[in-house]
Protein backbone atom coordinates (compact mmCIF):
# COMPACT_ATOMS: atom_id res chain seq x y z
CA UNK A 1 0.00 0.00 0.00
CA UNK A 2 1.04 3.58 -0.81
CA UNK A 3 1.09 6.26 1.59
CA UNK A 4 -0.05 9.24 0.43
CA UNK A 5 1.23 12.07 2.85
CA UNK A 6 -1.30 15.30 3.48
CA UNK A 7 1.77 17.66 2.54
CA UNK A 8 3.03 16.75 -0.70
CA UNK A 9 6.21 18.21 -0.69
CA UNK A 10 6.76 17.78 -4.23
CA UNK A 11 3.92 20.42 -5.36
CA UNK A 12 4.11 22.41 -2.14
CA UNK A 13 8.09 23.48 -2.59
CA UNK A 14 7.23 24.75 -6.28
CA UNK A 15 4.59 26.66 -4.75
CA UNK A 16 6.27 28.39 -2.28
CA UNK A 17 8.57 29.69 -4.75
CA UNK A 18 6.00 30.86 -7.29
CA UNK A 19 4.43 32.90 -4.15
CA UNK A 20 1.77 30.41 -4.20
CA UNK A 21 -0.13 29.30 -0.97
CA UNK A 22 0.63 25.66 0.07
CA UNK A 23 -2.35 25.20 2.57
CA UNK A 24 -4.69 25.14 -0.90
CA UNK A 25 -2.76 22.05 -1.98
CA UNK A 26 -3.01 20.29 1.01
CA UNK A 27 -6.63 21.00 1.59
CA UNK A 28 -7.08 19.00 -1.65
CA UNK A 29 -5.01 16.57 -1.06
CA UNK A 30 -7.37 16.05 1.97
CA UNK A 31 -10.29 15.71 -0.14
CA UNK A 32 -8.98 13.37 -2.31
CA UNK A 33 -8.53 11.52 -0.08
CA UNK A 34 -11.67 11.41 1.89
CA UNK A 35 -13.49 10.47 -2.28
CA UNK A 36 -11.63 7.31 -2.31
CA UNK A 37 -12.33 6.14 1.31
CA UNK A 38 -16.06 7.22 0.17
CA UNK A 39 -15.74 5.25 -2.74
CA UNK A 40 -14.20 2.15 -1.00
CA UNK A 41 -16.48 1.95 1.49
CA UNK A 42 -19.53 2.30 -1.04
CA UNK A 43 -18.20 -0.74 -2.52
CA UNK A 44 -17.87 -2.60 0.15
CA UNK A 45 -21.33 -2.00 1.07
CA UNK A 46 -22.79 -3.14 -2.05
CA UNK A 47 -21.31 -6.11 -2.34
CA UNK A 48 -22.64 -6.99 1.48
CA UNK A 49 -25.83 -6.25 0.34
CA UNK A 50 -25.76 -8.62 -2.73
CA UNK A 51 -24.63 -11.73 -0.35
CA UNK A 52 -27.63 -11.14 1.62
CA UNK A 53 -30.01 -10.55 -1.07
CA UNK A 54 -28.60 -14.10 -2.53
CA UNK A 55 -28.86 -15.40 0.75
CA UNK A 56 -32.51 -14.29 0.93
CA UNK A 57 -33.37 -15.48 -2.20
CA UNK A 58 -32.19 -19.29 -1.61
CA UNK A 59 -33.89 -19.32 1.04
CA UNK A 60 -37.22 -18.40 -0.31
CA UNK A 61 -36.57 -20.82 -3.21
CA UNK A 62 -36.33 -23.76 -0.57
CA UNK A 63 -39.25 -23.00 1.05
CA UNK A 64 -41.12 -21.93 -1.83
CA UNK A 65 -40.16 -25.77 -3.25
CA UNK A 66 -41.21 -27.57 0.39
CA UNK A 67 -44.46 -25.67 0.57
CA UNK A 68 -45.13 -26.72 -3.36
CA UNK A 69 -43.88 -30.63 -2.33
CA UNK A 70 -46.22 -30.79 0.68
CA UNK A 71 -49.32 -29.00 -1.30
CA UNK A 72 -49.04 -32.39 -3.74
CA UNK A 73 -48.67 -35.12 -0.98
CA UNK A 74 -51.05 -36.96 0.68
CA UNK A 75 -52.48 -35.82 3.90
CA UNK A 76 -50.97 -38.28 6.72
CA UNK A 77 -51.68 -38.55 10.26
CA UNK A 78 -48.82 -37.54 12.95
CA UNK A 79 -47.80 -40.59 14.25
CA UNK A 80 -45.62 -40.82 17.33
CA UNK A 81 -42.33 -42.96 17.03
CA UNK A 82 -40.27 -45.18 19.27
CA UNK A 83 -37.05 -47.05 18.84
CA UNK A 84 -36.98 -50.65 17.59
CA UNK A 85 -36.80 -52.43 14.85
CA UNK A 86 -39.70 -51.95 11.86
CA UNK A 87 -42.53 -54.54 12.38
CA UNK A 88 -42.99 -56.79 8.96
CA UNK A 89 -46.74 -56.39 8.35
CA UNK A 90 -46.33 -58.35 4.56
CA UNK A 91 -48.03 -61.89 4.73
CA UNK A 92 -48.69 -63.93 1.43
CA UNK A 93 -51.75 -65.03 0.51
CA UNK A 94 -53.58 -68.43 0.19
CA UNK A 95 -54.79 -70.25 -2.45
CA UNK A 96 -56.55 -73.55 -3.27
CA UNK A 97 -55.17 -76.04 -5.99
CA UNK A 98 -56.83 -73.59 -8.84
CA UNK A 99 -55.25 -70.57 -7.15
CA UNK A 100 -58.44 -69.00 -5.77
CA UNK A 101 -58.33 -67.02 -2.71
CA UNK A 102 -58.37 -68.81 0.64
CA UNK A 103 -57.02 -66.08 2.84
CA UNK A 104 -55.45 -62.30 2.08
CA UNK A 105 -54.52 -59.28 3.42
CA UNK A 106 -56.84 -56.24 3.88
CA UNK A 107 -55.60 -52.45 3.98
CA UNK A 108 -57.27 -51.19 7.31
CA UNK A 109 -56.69 -48.38 10.17
CA UNK A 110 -56.57 -48.97 13.68
CA UNK A 111 -58.07 -46.36 16.01
CA UNK A 112 -56.10 -44.68 19.33
CA UNK A 113 -56.13 -41.68 21.16
CA UNK A 114 -53.44 -38.83 22.76
CA UNK A 115 -55.40 -37.68 25.70
CA UNK A 116 -53.10 -34.46 26.17
CA UNK A 117 -54.50 -33.32 22.51
CA UNK A 118 -57.97 -34.45 23.20
CA UNK A 119 -60.37 -30.75 23.30
CA UNK A 120 -63.33 -32.62 24.65
CA UNK A 121 -62.90 -35.85 26.50
CA UNK A 122 -66.59 -36.12 27.13
CA UNK A 123 -68.17 -35.23 24.08
CA UNK A 124 -65.92 -37.74 22.57
CA UNK A 125 -66.35 -40.42 24.48
CA UNK A 126 -70.09 -40.25 23.93
CA UNK A 127 -69.85 -40.32 20.44
CA UNK A 128 -67.52 -42.69 20.10
CA UNK A 129 -69.87 -45.16 22.36
CA UNK A 130 -72.32 -44.42 19.71
CA UNK A 131 -70.05 -45.36 16.63
CA UNK A 132 -68.97 -48.21 18.63
CA UNK A 133 -71.31 -50.20 21.10
CA UNK A 134 -69.07 -52.22 22.48
CA UNK A 135 -67.58 -49.64 24.07
CA UNK A 136 -68.48 -48.02 27.35
CA UNK A 137 -68.59 -44.45 27.47
CA UNK A 138 -68.11 -43.99 31.14
CA UNK A 139 -64.92 -46.03 30.91
CA UNK A 140 -63.60 -44.19 27.61
CA UNK A 141 -63.69 -40.74 29.54
CA UNK A 142 -62.56 -42.44 32.68
CA UNK A 143 -59.45 -43.79 30.52
CA UNK A 144 -59.39 -40.28 28.23
CA UNK A 145 -59.00 -38.04 31.78
CA UNK A 146 -56.12 -40.48 33.27
CA UNK A 147 -52.54 -39.89 33.44
CA UNK A 148 -51.45 -42.05 29.92
CA UNK A 149 -50.53 -40.18 27.33
CA UNK A 150 -51.42 -42.94 24.84
CA UNK A 151 -54.59 -45.39 24.22
CA UNK A 152 -55.67 -48.19 21.73
CA UNK A 153 -59.68 -47.55 21.28
CA UNK A 154 -59.99 -50.36 18.49
CA UNK A 155 -57.64 -52.15 16.42
CA UNK A 156 -59.19 -52.84 13.57
CA UNK A 157 -62.13 -50.53 11.85
CA UNK A 158 -64.39 -50.16 9.29
CA UNK A 159 -63.99 -47.03 6.40
CA UNK A 160 -67.27 -46.14 7.47
CA UNK A 161 -66.43 -46.09 11.38
CA UNK A 162 -62.95 -44.40 10.31
CA UNK A 163 -65.98 -41.47 8.74
CA UNK A 164 -67.77 -41.07 11.86
CA UNK A 165 -64.67 -41.02 14.04
CA UNK A 166 -63.42 -38.31 11.75
CA UNK A 167 -66.44 -36.48 11.92
CA UNK A 168 -66.59 -36.18 15.95
CA UNK A 169 -63.40 -33.37 15.08
CA UNK A 170 -61.12 -34.13 18.15
CA UNK A 171 -57.60 -33.61 17.36
CA UNK A 172 -56.84 -36.28 20.27
CA UNK A 173 -58.29 -39.03 18.07
CA UNK A 174 -55.81 -40.47 15.42
CA UNK A 175 -55.51 -43.44 12.82
CA UNK A 176 -52.74 -46.06 12.71
CA UNK A 177 -52.52 -47.56 9.21
CA UNK A 178 -52.24 -51.47 9.26
CA UNK A 179 -52.99 -54.58 7.41
CA UNK A 180 -55.25 -57.59 8.81
CA UNK A 181 -55.84 -60.86 7.21
CA UNK A 182 -59.32 -61.64 5.53
CA UNK A 183 -60.98 -64.77 4.82
CA UNK A 184 -63.48 -63.68 2.11
CA UNK A 185 -65.16 -67.35 2.17
CA UNK A 186 -66.28 -66.86 5.62
CA UNK A 187 -66.59 -70.69 7.47
CA UNK A 188 -65.39 -72.40 4.32
CA UNK A 189 -62.19 -74.75 5.04
CA UNK A 190 -62.42 -72.64 8.87
CA UNK A 191 -60.26 -75.33 10.63
CA UNK A 192 -57.93 -75.71 7.86
CA UNK A 193 -57.08 -71.89 7.66
CA UNK A 194 -57.12 -71.85 11.45
CA UNK A 195 -56.74 -68.16 11.73
CA UNK A 196 -54.40 -65.05 12.59
CA UNK A 197 -53.90 -62.52 14.89
CA UNK A 198 -51.72 -59.25 15.93
CA UNK A 199 -48.48 -60.33 17.38
CA UNK A 200 -45.88 -57.17 17.48
CA UNK A 201 -47.69 -53.73 17.28
CA UNK A 202 -47.06 -50.17 16.36
CA UNK A 203 -49.04 -47.23 15.69
CA UNK A 204 -48.97 -47.05 11.71
CA UNK A 205 -48.34 -51.60 11.73
CA UNK A 206 -49.10 -54.56 12.83
CA UNK A 207 -47.69 -58.04 12.62
CA UNK A 208 -49.79 -60.84 11.73
CA UNK A 209 -48.97 -64.10 12.90
CA UNK A 210 -51.02 -67.30 12.30
CA UNK A 211 -52.49 -68.94 15.41
CA UNK A 212 -53.80 -71.98 14.30
CA UNK A 213 -54.13 -74.40 11.09
CA UNK A 214 -51.92 -74.35 8.29
CA UNK A 215 -51.74 -70.45 9.25
CA UNK A 216 -49.66 -71.24 12.19
CA UNK A 217 -48.49 -74.15 10.37
CA UNK A 218 -46.80 -72.41 7.76
CA UNK A 219 -45.97 -68.88 9.30
CA UNK A 220 -42.39 -68.57 8.69
CA UNK A 221 -43.33 -69.72 5.02
CA UNK A 222 -45.91 -67.05 5.23
CA UNK A 223 -44.12 -64.00 6.53
CA UNK A 224 -40.89 -64.71 4.90
CA UNK A 225 -40.15 -61.47 2.63
CA UNK A 226 -37.55 -63.54 0.77
CA UNK A 227 -40.72 -65.27 -1.15
CA UNK A 228 -41.70 -62.07 -2.76
CA UNK A 229 -45.63 -62.86 -1.54
CA UNK A 230 -45.60 -66.31 -3.35
CA UNK A 231 -48.72 -67.64 -2.32
CA UNK A 232 -49.06 -70.79 -0.34
CA UNK A 233 -50.91 -73.72 -2.53
CA UNK A 234 -53.10 -75.88 -0.69
CA UNK A 235 -54.32 -79.19 -2.11
CA UNK A 236 -58.33 -78.05 -1.51
CA UNK A 237 -60.42 -77.38 -3.88
CA UNK A 238 -62.34 -74.51 -3.26
CA UNK A 239 -65.88 -75.61 -5.04
CA UNK A 240 -65.52 -79.30 -3.69
CA UNK A 241 -65.00 -78.18 -0.44
CA UNK A 242 -68.39 -75.86 -0.45
CA UNK A 243 -69.98 -78.45 -1.76
CA UNK A 244 -68.59 -80.80 0.92
CA UNK A 245 -69.08 -78.83 3.45
CA UNK A 246 -73.29 -78.18 2.18
CA UNK A 247 -74.19 -81.57 2.26
CA UNK A 248 -72.29 -83.01 5.59
CA UNK A 249 -74.34 -80.21 7.43
CA UNK A 250 -77.97 -81.19 5.94
CA UNK A 251 -76.98 -84.66 6.77
CA UNK A 252 -75.90 -83.64 10.45
CA UNK A 253 -79.02 -82.54 10.70
CA UNK A 254 -81.01 -84.95 9.43
CA UNK A 255 -78.79 -87.68 11.14
CA UNK A 256 -80.15 -85.61 14.20
CA UNK A 257 -75.53 -85.77 14.61
CA UNK A 258 -74.24 -83.08 17.28
CA UNK A 259 -71.05 -83.17 14.96
CA UNK A 260 -69.73 -84.79 12.12
CA UNK A 261 -66.82 -84.86 10.06
CA UNK A 262 -65.74 -85.90 6.57
CA UNK A 263 -62.84 -86.26 4.56
CA UNK A 264 -62.37 -86.55 0.66
CA UNK A 265 -58.35 -87.89 -0.48
CA UNK A 266 -56.68 -88.86 -3.42
CA UNK A 267 -55.77 -92.12 -3.02
CA UNK A 268 -52.15 -91.44 -5.26
CA UNK A 269 -51.04 -88.03 -4.08
CA UNK A 270 -51.95 -88.19 -0.46
CA UNK A 271 -53.76 -85.01 -1.48
CA UNK A 272 -56.64 -84.03 0.77
CA UNK A 273 -59.30 -82.50 -1.77
CA UNK A 274 -61.81 -81.24 1.12
CA UNK A 275 -61.74 -81.57 4.80
CA UNK A 276 -64.73 -80.66 6.68
CA UNK A 277 -65.36 -80.35 10.89
CA UNK A 278 -68.43 -79.31 11.94
CA UNK A 279 -70.07 -77.20 13.80
CA UNK A 280 -67.43 -74.98 12.54
CA UNK A 281 -66.37 -71.28 12.62
CA UNK A 282 -65.74 -67.79 10.98
CA UNK A 283 -61.67 -66.88 10.66
CA UNK A 284 -62.51 -63.57 10.54
CA UNK A 285 -63.96 -63.87 13.80
CA UNK A 286 -62.63 -66.88 15.57
CA UNK A 287 -64.52 -67.70 19.09
CA UNK A 288 -62.53 -67.73 22.21
CA UNK A 289 -60.59 -71.17 23.48
CA UNK A 290 -62.02 -73.40 25.63
CA UNK A 291 -61.46 -72.83 29.41
CA UNK A 292 -59.79 -75.43 31.50
CA UNK A 293 -62.28 -78.20 32.67
CA UNK A 294 -64.28 -77.07 29.62
CA UNK A 295 -64.61 -80.22 27.02
CA UNK A 296 -62.47 -79.48 24.20
CA UNK A 297 -64.73 -81.75 21.94
CA UNK A 298 -67.60 -79.21 22.61
CA UNK A 299 -65.70 -76.28 21.00
CA UNK A 300 -66.64 -74.96 17.78
CA UNK A 301 -62.69 -74.60 17.08
CA UNK A 302 -62.70 -78.36 17.46
CA UNK A 303 -60.71 -80.23 14.32
CA UNK A 304 -62.68 -83.54 14.57
CA UNK A 305 -60.70 -84.85 11.31
CA UNK A 306 -57.59 -84.34 13.18
CA UNK A 307 -57.97 -84.36 16.90
CA UNK A 308 -61.30 -86.64 17.23
CA UNK A 309 -59.47 -89.41 18.70
CA UNK A 310 -62.53 -92.50 18.21
CA UNK A 311 -63.18 -96.05 18.19
CA UNK A 312 -63.66 -96.22 14.72
CA UNK A 313 -65.45 -99.73 14.76
CA UNK A 314 -65.92 -101.79 11.78
CA UNK A 315 -64.06 -99.86 9.30
CA UNK A 316 -60.93 -101.49 11.25
CA UNK A 317 -61.90 -105.12 9.72
CA UNK A 318 -60.92 -104.68 6.61
CA UNK A 319 -57.21 -104.52 7.72
CA UNK A 320 -57.40 -107.97 9.69
CA UNK A 321 -58.62 -109.86 6.64
CA UNK A 322 -55.80 -107.76 4.14
CA UNK A 323 -53.31 -108.41 6.64
CA UNK A 324 -54.48 -112.23 6.70
CA UNK A 325 -54.61 -112.76 3.11
CA UNK A 326 -51.23 -111.06 3.17
CA UNK A 327 -49.71 -113.91 5.52
CA UNK A 328 -50.74 -116.46 3.20
CA UNK A 329 -53.09 -117.59 6.00
CA UNK A 330 -56.44 -117.20 4.54
CA UNK A 331 -57.51 -116.36 1.09
CA UNK A 332 -61.32 -114.55 0.35
CA UNK A 333 -62.93 -118.01 -0.20
CA UNK A 334 -61.59 -119.56 3.58
CA UNK A 335 -63.68 -120.59 5.54
CA UNK A 336 -63.78 -119.62 9.22
CA UNK A 337 -65.76 -120.81 12.56
CA UNK A 338 -68.10 -117.56 13.63
CA UNK A 339 -70.05 -119.58 16.29
CA UNK A 340 -70.83 -117.39 19.02
CA UNK A 341 -70.37 -115.86 21.29
CA UNK A 342 -66.49 -116.03 21.57
CA UNK A 343 -65.14 -116.41 24.57
CA UNK A 344 -62.12 -115.63 25.85
CA UNK A 345 -61.17 -115.86 29.60
CA UNK A 346 -64.28 -114.04 31.23
CA UNK A 347 -64.80 -111.77 28.21
CA UNK A 348 -67.69 -112.59 25.41
CA UNK A 349 -67.46 -111.31 21.84
CA UNK A 350 -71.18 -111.25 19.94
CA UNK A 351 -72.38 -110.46 16.38
CA UNK A 352 -74.67 -108.24 16.04
CA UNK A 353 -77.01 -110.76 14.03
CA UNK A 354 -76.51 -114.41 14.30
CA UNK A 355 -75.08 -115.19 10.91
CA UNK A 356 -74.07 -118.96 11.01
CA UNK A 357 -71.66 -121.02 11.91
CA UNK A 358 -69.22 -120.70 9.35
CA UNK A 359 -68.63 -117.66 7.17
CA UNK A 360 -65.89 -116.99 4.38
CA UNK A 361 -63.74 -114.95 4.63
CA UNK A 362 -65.23 -112.61 1.79
CA UNK A 363 -68.49 -112.97 4.28
CA UNK A 364 -67.13 -111.78 7.63
CA UNK A 365 -66.22 -108.13 5.85
CA UNK A 366 -70.07 -108.37 3.77
CA UNK A 367 -72.01 -109.29 7.00
CA UNK A 368 -69.49 -107.48 9.75
CA UNK A 369 -68.85 -110.59 11.87
CA UNK A 370 -67.04 -109.42 14.64
CA UNK A 371 -66.07 -113.03 16.03
CA UNK A 372 -64.79 -114.17 12.57
CA UNK A 373 -62.86 -110.82 12.38
CA UNK A 374 -61.43 -111.87 15.93
CA UNK A 375 -60.46 -115.50 15.08
CA UNK A 376 -58.23 -113.92 11.92
CA UNK A 377 -56.79 -111.76 15.08
CA UNK A 378 -55.97 -114.95 16.48
CA UNK A 379 -54.17 -116.37 13.32
CA UNK A 380 -52.29 -113.31 13.00
CA UNK A 381 -51.10 -112.79 16.22
CA UNK A 382 -50.46 -109.49 18.92
CA UNK A 383 -47.26 -108.33 17.02
CA UNK A 384 -47.31 -109.22 13.94
CA UNK A 385 -50.56 -107.07 13.91
CA UNK A 386 -49.11 -103.97 15.70
CA UNK A 387 -46.81 -104.13 13.33
CA UNK A 388 -49.10 -104.10 10.71
CA UNK A 389 -50.96 -101.37 12.15
CA UNK A 390 -48.12 -98.97 12.74
CA UNK A 391 -46.91 -99.28 8.87
CA UNK A 392 -50.24 -97.79 8.27
CA UNK A 393 -49.60 -95.18 10.00
CA UNK A 394 -52.13 -95.74 12.79
CA UNK A 395 -49.97 -95.62 15.96
CA UNK A 396 -48.93 -91.92 15.44
CA UNK A 397 -50.25 -89.01 15.15
CA UNK A 398 -51.01 -88.40 11.08
CA UNK A 399 -47.71 -85.98 9.10
CA UNK A 400 -51.14 -83.92 7.96
CA UNK A 401 -49.78 -79.99 7.84
CA UNK A 402 -51.82 -78.72 10.64
CA UNK A 403 -50.72 -77.65 13.72
CA UNK A 404 -53.88 -79.55 15.32
CA UNK A 405 -52.81 -82.90 14.22
CA UNK A 406 -49.84 -83.39 16.43
CA UNK A 407 -52.41 -83.83 18.98
CA UNK A 408 -54.45 -86.86 17.20
CA UNK A 409 -52.14 -89.11 19.22
CA UNK A 410 -54.22 -92.67 18.55
CA UNK A 411 -55.02 -94.13 22.04
CA UNK A 412 -53.08 -97.80 22.37
CA UNK A 413 -53.54 -100.45 24.66
CA UNK A 414 -51.16 -100.26 27.41
CA UNK A 415 -50.59 -104.15 27.45
CA UNK A 416 -51.29 -105.72 23.12
CA UNK A 417 -52.33 -108.87 24.69
CA UNK A 418 -53.84 -111.81 22.30
CA UNK A 419 -57.60 -109.93 23.48
CA UNK A 420 -56.37 -106.32 22.54
CA UNK A 421 -55.83 -107.99 19.31
CA UNK A 422 -58.65 -109.91 18.90
CA UNK A 423 -60.56 -106.58 19.91
CA UNK A 424 -58.97 -104.39 17.66
CA UNK A 425 -59.64 -106.33 14.65
CA UNK A 426 -63.49 -104.39 15.08
CA UNK A 427 -61.86 -101.27 15.90
CA UNK A 428 -62.51 -101.46 19.82
CA UNK A 429 -59.41 -100.87 22.04
CA UNK A 430 -58.06 -98.68 20.09
CA UNK A 431 -58.68 -95.37 19.20
CA UNK A 432 -57.26 -93.05 15.74
CA UNK A 433 -58.24 -89.98 14.00
CA UNK A 434 -60.84 -89.65 10.82
CA UNK A 435 -57.46 -88.83 9.16
CA UNK A 436 -55.47 -91.93 9.82
CA UNK A 437 -58.55 -94.11 8.41
CA UNK A 438 -58.30 -92.32 5.61
CA UNK A 439 -54.65 -92.48 4.98
CA UNK A 440 -55.37 -96.82 5.42
CA UNK A 441 -57.82 -97.22 3.01
CA UNK A 442 -55.98 -95.28 0.79
CA UNK A 443 -53.21 -97.75 1.16
CA UNK A 444 -55.60 -100.83 -0.10
CA UNK A 445 -57.12 -98.35 -2.68
CA UNK A 446 -53.89 -97.67 -4.74
CA UNK A 447 -52.06 -100.99 -4.87
CA UNK A 448 -50.74 -101.35 -1.43
CA UNK A 449 -48.58 -98.62 -1.03
CA UNK A 450 -48.68 -96.38 2.34
CA UNK A 451 -49.40 -92.47 1.17
CA UNK A 452 -49.52 -89.72 3.81
CA UNK A 453 -51.99 -86.88 3.53
CA UNK A 454 -50.63 -83.70 2.94
CA UNK A 455 -52.48 -80.02 2.88
CA UNK A 456 -50.51 -79.13 -0.08
CA UNK A 457 -50.76 -79.02 -3.42
CA UNK A 458 -48.61 -81.65 -5.11
CA UNK A 459 -46.53 -80.00 -8.12
CA UNK A 460 -44.60 -83.08 -9.40
CA UNK A 461 -45.51 -86.49 -9.63
CA UNK A 462 -45.97 -88.54 -6.38
CA UNK A 463 -43.20 -90.22 -4.65
CA UNK A 464 -45.00 -94.17 -4.11
CA UNK A 465 -44.36 -94.63 -0.37
CA UNK A 466 -43.49 -98.08 1.62
CA UNK A 467 -45.21 -101.10 -0.02
CA UNK A 468 -47.58 -102.49 2.97
CA UNK A 469 -49.42 -105.06 1.38
CA UNK A 470 -49.08 -107.15 -2.39
CA UNK A 471 -51.27 -105.66 -5.40
CA UNK A 472 -53.25 -108.57 -5.25
CA UNK A 473 -53.99 -108.39 -1.84
CA UNK A 474 -55.35 -105.03 -2.14
CA UNK A 475 -57.65 -106.04 -5.03
CA UNK A 476 -59.05 -108.58 -3.46
CA UNK A 477 -60.07 -106.61 -0.43
CA UNK A 478 -61.29 -103.53 -2.89
CA UNK A 479 -63.90 -106.30 -4.00
CA UNK A 480 -64.40 -107.15 -0.41
CA UNK A 481 -65.46 -103.84 0.05
CA UNK A 482 -67.51 -103.73 -2.90
CA UNK A 483 -69.68 -106.54 -1.89
CA UNK A 484 -70.28 -104.58 1.68
CA UNK A 485 -72.09 -101.85 -0.11
CA UNK A 486 -73.30 -104.12 -2.94
CA UNK A 487 -74.97 -107.24 -0.16
CA UNK A 488 -73.82 -105.61 2.69
CA UNK A 489 -74.38 -103.42 5.49
CA UNK A 490 -73.93 -100.33 3.73
CA UNK A 491 -76.75 -100.41 0.85
CA UNK A 492 -77.72 -97.29 1.64
CA UNK A 493 -74.18 -96.00 0.31
CA UNK A 494 -74.73 -97.27 -3.51
CA UNK A 495 -74.80 -94.15 -6.06
CA UNK A 496 -75.68 -95.56 -9.68
CA UNK A 497 -73.14 -95.01 -12.13
CA UNK A 498 -70.34 -94.94 -9.44
CA UNK A 499 -68.79 -98.23 -7.74
CA UNK A 500 -68.90 -97.48 -4.23
CA UNK A 501 -67.02 -99.97 -2.28
CA UNK A 502 -66.63 -99.52 1.56
CA UNK A 503 -67.18 -100.54 5.31
CA UNK A 504 -68.93 -99.42 7.90
CA UNK A 505 -68.44 -98.71 11.84
CA UNK A 506 -70.33 -98.16 14.73
CA UNK A 507 -68.55 -98.07 17.59
CA UNK A 508 -69.91 -96.85 21.42
CA UNK A 509 -69.13 -93.40 22.23
CA UNK A 510 -66.60 -93.25 25.25
CA UNK A 511 -67.63 -91.13 28.90
CA UNK A 512 -64.65 -88.48 29.64
CA UNK A 513 -64.46 -89.88 32.87
CA UNK A 514 -63.89 -93.68 31.51
CA UNK A 515 -66.87 -95.65 30.66
CA UNK A 516 -69.44 -96.10 27.08
CA UNK A 517 -72.47 -95.09 26.56
CA UNK A 518 -75.33 -97.24 26.19
CA UNK A 519 -77.43 -95.26 23.58
CA UNK A 520 -74.60 -92.93 21.77
CA UNK A 521 -72.12 -94.00 19.00
CA UNK A 522 -69.70 -92.98 16.98
CA UNK A 523 -70.46 -93.76 13.18
CA UNK A 524 -68.02 -94.10 10.07
CA UNK A 525 -68.10 -95.12 6.44
CA UNK A 526 -64.94 -95.55 4.93
CA UNK A 527 -65.41 -95.53 1.24
CA UNK A 528 -63.79 -96.04 -1.55
CA UNK A 529 -64.78 -94.60 -5.34
CA UNK A 530 -64.93 -95.74 -8.04
CA UNK A 531 -64.03 -99.11 -7.05
CA UNK A 532 -62.50 -100.38 -10.60
CA UNK A 533 -60.36 -97.51 -10.77
CA UNK A 534 -59.98 -96.12 -7.13
CA UNK A 535 -59.39 -92.45 -7.27
CA UNK A 536 -60.71 -91.20 -4.13
CA UNK A 537 -61.12 -92.27 -0.22
CA UNK A 538 -64.50 -90.69 1.25
CA UNK A 539 -64.74 -90.73 5.24
CA UNK A 540 -67.81 -89.60 7.38
CA UNK A 541 -68.20 -89.51 10.37
CA UNK A 542 -71.21 -88.71 12.90
CA UNK A 543 -71.03 -87.95 16.40
CA UNK A 544 -74.28 -89.16 18.05
CA UNK A 545 -76.48 -89.47 15.25
CA UNK A 546 -79.65 -90.86 16.03
CA UNK A 547 -83.09 -91.13 13.35
CA UNK A 548 -86.29 -93.05 13.36
CA UNK A 549 -86.42 -95.43 10.15
CA UNK A 550 -89.13 -97.87 9.80
CA UNK A 551 -91.16 -97.26 13.31
CA UNK A 552 -87.05 -98.04 14.95
CA UNK A 553 -84.22 -95.95 16.39
CA UNK A 554 -81.23 -96.27 14.45
CA UNK A 555 -78.02 -95.26 15.21
CA UNK A 556 -75.80 -97.68 13.12
CA UNK A 557 -73.46 -96.28 10.39
CA UNK A 558 -75.21 -98.07 7.78
CA UNK A 559 -78.47 -96.02 8.54
CA UNK A 560 -77.01 -92.96 9.06
CA UNK A 561 -73.82 -91.93 7.90
CA UNK A 562 -73.29 -94.35 4.60
CA UNK A 563 -76.58 -92.59 3.21
CA UNK A 564 -74.62 -88.97 4.13
CA UNK A 565 -71.74 -90.39 2.04
CA UNK A 566 -73.93 -91.62 -0.74
CA UNK A 567 -75.25 -87.94 -1.24
CA UNK A 568 -71.42 -86.54 -0.60
CA UNK A 569 -70.62 -89.04 -3.88
CA UNK A 570 -73.27 -88.09 -5.89
CA UNK A 571 -72.62 -84.60 -5.44
CA UNK A 572 -68.78 -84.82 -5.39
CA UNK A 573 -67.88 -87.04 -8.25
CA UNK A 574 -68.73 -84.66 -11.01
CA UNK A 575 -67.20 -82.36 -9.59
CA UNK A 576 -63.78 -84.65 -9.84
CA UNK A 577 -64.35 -85.07 -13.23
CA UNK A 578 -65.13 -88.98 -12.86
CA UNK A 579 -68.56 -89.48 -15.01
CA UNK A 580 -70.64 -92.19 -14.28
CA UNK A 581 -70.21 -95.65 -15.51
CA UNK A 582 -74.07 -96.63 -17.36
CA UNK A 583 -74.57 -100.24 -17.35
CA UNK A 584 -76.22 -101.25 -21.00
CA UNK A 585 -80.20 -101.58 -20.58
CA UNK A 586 -81.07 -106.03 -21.08
CA UNK A 587 -82.48 -106.85 -24.58
CA UNK A 588 -85.61 -108.13 -23.32
CA UNK A 589 -86.32 -104.56 -22.10
CA UNK A 590 -85.78 -103.06 -25.54
CA UNK A 591 -88.73 -102.47 -28.29
CA UNK A 592 -88.28 -102.88 -31.73
CA UNK A 593 -90.59 -99.92 -33.82
CA UNK A 594 -90.98 -99.49 -37.52
CA UNK A 595 -91.92 -96.22 -39.25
Amino acid sequence: MIRTPLRPLARVLPARARGENPDLIERENLAQRHRDMEVQARTRAEGRLLVLAAFFVCAYVAIGGRMALMATSEPAEPVASIGGSAIANQRADIVDREGRILATNFETHSLYAQPPQMVDPAAAAEKLAQIFPDLDQQDLLKRFTGKRKFLWIKKKISPEQMQAVHDIGDPGLLFGPREMRLYPNGRLAAHVLGGASFGKEGVNAAEVIGVAGVEKQFDDYLRDPANAGKPLALSLDLSIQDAAEEVLYGGMKLMNAKGATSILMDVHTGEVISVASLPDFDPNDRPRVPIEGEDPSESPLFNRSVQGVYELGSTFKIFAAAQAMELGLVTPSTVIDTRGPLRWGKFLIRDFHNYGNELTVEKIIEKSSNIGTARLAQQIGAERQRSFLDSLGMLKPTPFEIVEAKGGQPLLPPNWSELSAMTISYGHGISTTPMHLAAGYATIANGGHYVAPTILKQTHAPEQGPQVMSPEVARASLKMLRKVVSEGTASFAEVKGYDVGGKTGSADKPKRNGGYYKDKVIATFASVFPIHDPQYVLIVTLDEPQIIAYGEERRTAGWTAAPVAAEMIARLAPLLGLRPQIEPAPLDSVTLTSN
